[in-house]
């Protein structure tokens, strides 16, 4: 298995940031908590931390309300030597031609560390703002497109006339080596045909894992079709301690730190999101107001809450090492093989998984670091 790590690029606390789909970030009780701008020396601290533990990867978003991921993970190639970048994009913000360009000069810049996560973008009011009016449906007929000019570009010269994209003689001045893999995510019937034809690693939000079963077989199902084999990922949050008690304990502590109007606000935005996946993502948690986090336990060890406020991503693996390993395992018999994952503060939730949870794994024979492992104290 792999484990990657997230760059909050929209700023850290020790409280739920909210933001994502949408959503800016949270300006109400929960940001009383002192705010940790998403500069480059803190990001940078992130990015060393999650190497030295161990991650293969970390994850930047993209959107309205971050950092732009290209620059930022560009700037931190600069300061790590071993650990990949998932960079996130939107196909319809950029040409083709260009982002093929773009991803191999990443890949000669950083000796080989560039991973793309493809973001078809799912907020139509957030789409609008960067130009872009097409629906939901034509949006994933475009990243089809687009797709498949990149991977022709890098091995150019390569022509494509479509609905939406007519290049003639696309290339790169030199392929990427390695070539760049691809991440993707998307719940709705739009989204699986193309994840089947194009991707290496298909994304889950972390759902219990009857629901990721039944997402998994859906996308199987799809790529055998084309002849293809996929990787499976899963995007959560973790709230990892010596003890289930102490775990829980600061998942309440975080509960807490919310502001009810803030919950209000975000849900009455996602509401109104086009997006599958988030629609889902809400119906996880659908009633709750406020009142204990094990309400919100949707699953053995599965937390709810981090979705009250923040869109995309929201949930949790709570609990002691041990329960949060047992649980990665249960993902992983579904065929899992790559976590992505983040907590509050990103810093200090780096060490307590990587320090906890994948010492446990590694004992399991689950794990094996991409570096040589901390020395015990």
């Amino acid at each position: 298995m792999k484990f990657h790590w997230f760059l909050p690029t929209t700023g850290d606390s020790r409280a739920i940031v909210g933001g994502g789909h949408g959503l800016h970030r949270a300006h109400g009780h929960s940001a009383a908590e002192v705010f940790r701008p998403p500069s480059v020396d803190y990001l940078g601290q992130i990015a060393r931390s999650a190497e030295q533990l161990g991650f293969e990867a970390v994850l930047t978003p993209t959107g309205t309300f971050c950092e732009d991921a290209w620059l930022v993970t560009a700037a931190l190639t600069q300061v790590t030597k071993r650990l990949k970048f998932l960079v996130a994009f939107r196909p319809g913000a950029l040409s083709p031609t260009l982002a093929a360009q773009m991803a191999a000069t990443y890949q000669r810049i950083s000796d080989g560390r560039l991973l793309l996560n493809i973001v078809t973008g799912g907020e139509t009011t957030e789409q609008k703002r960067f130009g872009d009016h097409l629906s939901k449906d034509e949006r994933y007929a475009r990243t089809d497109e687009f797709l498949s000019i990149v991977r022709g570009a890098w091995e150019g010269p390569f022509d494509f006339k479509g609905t939406y994209y007519d290049v003639e003689g696309a290339q790169v001045a030199e392929s990427p080596s390695p070539v760049p893999e691809l991440y993707f995510g998307g719940s709705s019937a739009a989204a699986g045909p193309v994840a089947a034809r194009h991707v290496n690693v298909y994304l889950t939000w972390g759902e219990p894992p009857s629901q990721v079963a039944t997402k998994l077989d859906w996308i199987r199902e799809l790529a055998a079709a084309q002849g293809r084999t996929l990787r499976f990922g899963i995007r959560l949050h973790v709230i990892t301690r010596d003890t289930s008690g102490e775990a829980w304990e600061e998942a309440q502590r975080l509960l807490d730190r919310i502001d009810p109007a803030d919950i209000a606000s975000a849900k009455a935005i996602l509401g109104r999101s086009d997006s599958v996946g988030q629609q889902r993502m809400l119906a996880l948690h659908q009633g709750f107001d406020h009142g204990k986090a094990r309400e919100l336990e949707i699953h053995p060890n599965l937390w709810a809450g981090v979705g009250l406020v923040r869109g995309g991503a929201g949930t949790a693996l709570v609990g002691s090492h041990q329960e949060v390993a047992d649980l990665i395992e249960e993902y992983a018999s579904l065929g899992i093989e790559e976590f992505v994952l983040s907590g509050y503060p990103h810093l200090e939730e780096a060490y307590w998984f990587g320090e906890g949870v994948l010492p446990e794994l590694r004992r399991r024979g689950l794990f094996e670091a991409p570096v040589p492992a901390l020395r015990s104290a």
